[in-house]
This record gives structure tokens, C-alpha cells and sequence, in this order.
């Protein structure tokens, strides 16, 4: 158990068993945070309605926006890829930003609506499917591609989506659990761990993070189900990377992008993309692919089968390297969704009919699967099990006033106190 005490300005507290960050506290005031979602929204409609850029190839001139290349894509009969690029390149981030404005106003309101609690449900479960700064990664990738082949002049878009990457990313350290503290803190909503009593077994909600009494079904503030551990995990977990393997076969072997030109008709996969840019002379751009499209997705399937079979307990330092191992999938997870953000908007700005098209092919909705796969193996998958796998011996809780490494609390002194229980399995 951790008891959540204050701590400085941009201190974090850190969990002293596994070192995993529990919060932060940053200098930036509410109505501060309340300002940067405004900008973020204002930055966001600029974002899609400016075009992204200006072609201009044997006399035609093409004007791209990102819901143009949606239609775009859809238009081609790539439904499926439209659907996965609009919802995390589009409407996830816009509800997400639209959420986000919503909480913080109540909280400077000083009052909480009766669904406050399914917004921050729903904000919780948004925040992993943001990819703003993929997108722009990927339209630098895609301009690089099209400078080759055209006349292009960059829109006001790209700037835009620069900006709100920016904004997105520093917005992101408001999560649905630190707005949760912020009521809490302002009396608000029940205090965690207020209703348990000395030696009571204990459960943390995933969702707004309240400890309450182990065995209730649901959380006592934000309704949502509670389990001691995630249900039937490693099983979803297994079966989930297992159908990623598969589509990542078809993925890397079927083209993610036709070109048709008065030549004749070219595919792309993959590899073949990489090694484009890379004859470009744009070999950065192309290690970038490289480790976005290949690595990182390899990575994620490998860490996810190693810490799925090495289940068992060897030591605390070696359990740590594992949460790491965890976050580091966490933390990588969307990045490969490059390639299909690329294909998508290449078919937009680059239609020139009867002089040069890009479409999409079924290999990109195939990577798309598996970066979606992999995320969602992720978030069912549990790391704390490792730890559960502690013989009884090892179930002991360092001593409060025993200095523990890597503890980052800033000026604040003992950001963490442990809690000594009867049993030390419990988690907050």
C-alpha cells in the first residue's frame, strides 16, 4: 500500500516496490490547463480544414487535406483502413481534447456533474489511441516521398499539426486518474483508502484509481468493476499476440501501396518503402521507418512472449527489468501505426490522374491489425502477477524511513509511505 502525500513542483513519486511512476505535480495552474486545451482545439480545426500541402505535376495542382485523404482512402474501397485512420488521427484525439476541456471545467466549477465518472471512464480508455504525433511524423515522411516526384509546397496544416503534437503531448500528463486527485484534493469526490479499515484486504479501481474494501464488485465512486487483478489476462493476452503473429505475416508480404503511372503498375511493401527513402537520400527518414515498422512491432511481439513465459520469480531486480520491459511495450505502442498513416495520405496527395495515383493496398489494413493486436495485448496483460509470484518469504514492505533508490521525489522529502499490512500483496 502507498499512502499519496504532496509533493514538490514537476517532483514525481515513484512506486518503491517496482519504481513504476504513480504522479506527478506539475506548475501549471488549472485554468492554465484549461487555456492549452482552448489552443489545442483552436490548433486542431486549423490542423483539418487547412490543407496539408500544395502538388503541382505536369500543370495539375492538388490540395490535400487530412478528411480528404479519409474520403479518399474510403472512396477506394480501403473501408476498414479509413475507419482505423479517422478514429486515431481524428475523432479519437478531438474527444479526447473535447473530454479533457469538459472535466477541467467542472473541476474550476467546484462541481461534479452525476456522469462526471462515465466521462473519465471513457477519457481513461481514449488516452492509449492518440496518435497526433505519429500523424506527423508521418506527413514528414510523406512529404519527403512526394518531393521527389512533384512540385510541393507545404500548407499551413503541417505547422498546425506540428503545434498540436506539442500541445497533445504536454496535455497528456492530465490523466483521468490526476483529475481524479484534483477532486479529491478540492473535496470533491471520497478519498482513496478512506473506507478501509486496519488489516483490511484491499482493491484498487483501474479506471479512477480508488482503493476500497477487496470483494465489492463495483468501485464505490466511479461505478466501474473491480478486480483484484485483471481478469483471465495472460490467456487474452496469449491469444491476442498469437493472432498478431499470424497478420504480421501478410502484413510484411502483401503490398501496403500500389502506384500506377503511364508505366505501369508498381507495389510497395514494406521494406520496399524503407528502402525507397533510403535511395532518396533521406537515410534518417528511412532508419525512422525501419525501427517504426519493422522494430518496434517485432519488439513488442517478442517482449510480450517473454514476459508472458517467464512467469516465474527470481528475484526483485530481475521482476523490475520486466515492468520496464512492460513500459517499454507501453510506451512504443502506437508508433507503428506510421506505415498506415503514410499510405493513407500519399493516396491524397498524390492524385494526378492518368499521370501518377497512390493506393492503398490490403498489406497496410493487415500492419494496421497488428499494431492494433498488440496494443490491446498489452493493455490486457498484467505485470503485477510477477510480482505475485514473490515466494511468501519475499512478501515483506521496506521500512518507511529506509532511503530506497531511484525514489525521485523532489524538495518534498518522502513522497511514498508504505502501509504495513498483514499482507503486502495489496496494491494501490
Amino acid at each position: 500500500m502507498h499512502e499519496r502525500v504532496p509533493i514538490a513542483v514537476r517532483a514525481q513519486a515513484n512506486c518503491r516496490q517496482c519504481g513504476y511512476v504513480l504522479y506527478h505535480r506539475s506548475s501549471i495552474s488549472l485554468t492554465g490547463w484549461i487555456a492549452l486545451v482552448l489552443a489545442a482545439l483552436v490548433v486542431f480545426a486549423i490542423a483539418n480544414l487547412s490543407p496539408l500541402g500544395s502538388l503541382t505535376l505536369a500543370g495539375k495542382e492538388v490540395h490535400a487535406t487530412l478528411p480528404q485523404a479519409l474520403r479518399m482512402t474510403w472512396v477506394q474501397g480501403h473501408i476498414g483502413l479509413s475507419l482505423m485512420t479517422g478514429l486515431f488521427a481524428f475523432l479519437i484525439p478531438l474527444t479526447q481534447l473535447l473530454f479533457l476541456l469538459w472535466a477541467l471545467l467542472c473541476l474550476a466549477k467546484g462541481r461534479l456533474p452525476w456522469d462526471f465518472r462515465h466521462g473519465m471512464r471513457i477519457l481513461r480508455h481514449l488516452a492509449p489511441w492518440s496518435m497526433m504525433p505519429v500523424l506527423l511524423l508521418a506527413i514528414v515522411v510523406a512529404i519527403v516521398k512526394l518531393a521527389g516526384m512533384a512540385r510541393l509546397e507545404p500548407g499551413p496544416a503541417i505547422w498546425a499539426f506540428a503545434v498540436l503534437s506539442i500541445l497533445m503531448t504536454m496535455l497528456s500528463r492530465v490523466t483521468a486518474l490526476s483529475l481524479w486527485r484534483e477532486a479529491e484534493d478540492a473535496g470533491l469526490a471520497p478519498v482513496s483508502g478512506r473506507r478501509l479499515k486496519d488489516r483490511q484486504m484491499a482493491a484498487s479501481c483501474s479506471d479512477c484509481g480508488y482503493v476500497q474494501p477487496a470483494g465489492l464488485a463495483h468501485c464505490g465512486r466511479c461505478g466501474a468493476r473491480v478486480h483484484r487483478r485483471r481478469p483471465d489476462s495472460l490467456s487474452r493476452a496469449a491469444a491476442l499476440v498469437v493472432a498478431a503473429t499470424i497478420l504480421y505475416i501478410p502484413a510484411n508480404i502483401l503490398p501496403v501501396m500500389w502506384v500506377r503511372t503511364p508505366a505501369g503498375l508498381s507495389s510497395h511493401t514494406i521494406i520496399g518503402g524503407v528502402i525507397e527513402l533510403w535511395q532518396l537520400g533521406s537515410w534518417d527518414l528511412a532508419v525512422i521507418v525501419f525501427i517504426a515498422s519493422v522494430v518496434v512491432p517485432m519488439t513488442k511481439l517478442l517482449a510480450l512472449s517473454v514476459l508472458m513465459l517467464k512467469r516465474r520469480w527470481a528475484n526483485a531486480a530481475t521482476q523490475r527489468q520486466r515492468t520496464r520491459l512492460y513500459e517499454l511495450v507501453e510506451f512504443i505502442g502506437q508508433w507503428s501505426m506510421l506505415d498506415v498513416f503514410v499510405v493513407v495520405l500519399l493516396s491524397a496527395m498524390a492524385d494526378f490522374p492518368g499521370i501518377s495515383q497512390v493506393q492503398a493496398g490490403s498489406g497496410a489494413f493487415s500492419f494496421g491489425l497488428v499494431v492494433v493486436l498488440t496494443m490491446l495485448a498489452a493493455l490486457s496483460f498484467d505485470p503485477r502477477k510477477g510480482w505475485d509470484a514473490r515466494p511468501a518469504q519475499a512478501h515483506s514492505v521496506p521500512d518507511a524511513g529506509r532511503p530506497v533508490p531511484g525514489n525521485r521525489t523532489g524538495a518534498a522529502g518522502r513522497a511514498i509511505i508504505p502501509q504495513i499490512t498483514h499482507d503486502a500483496r495489496q496494491d494501490d
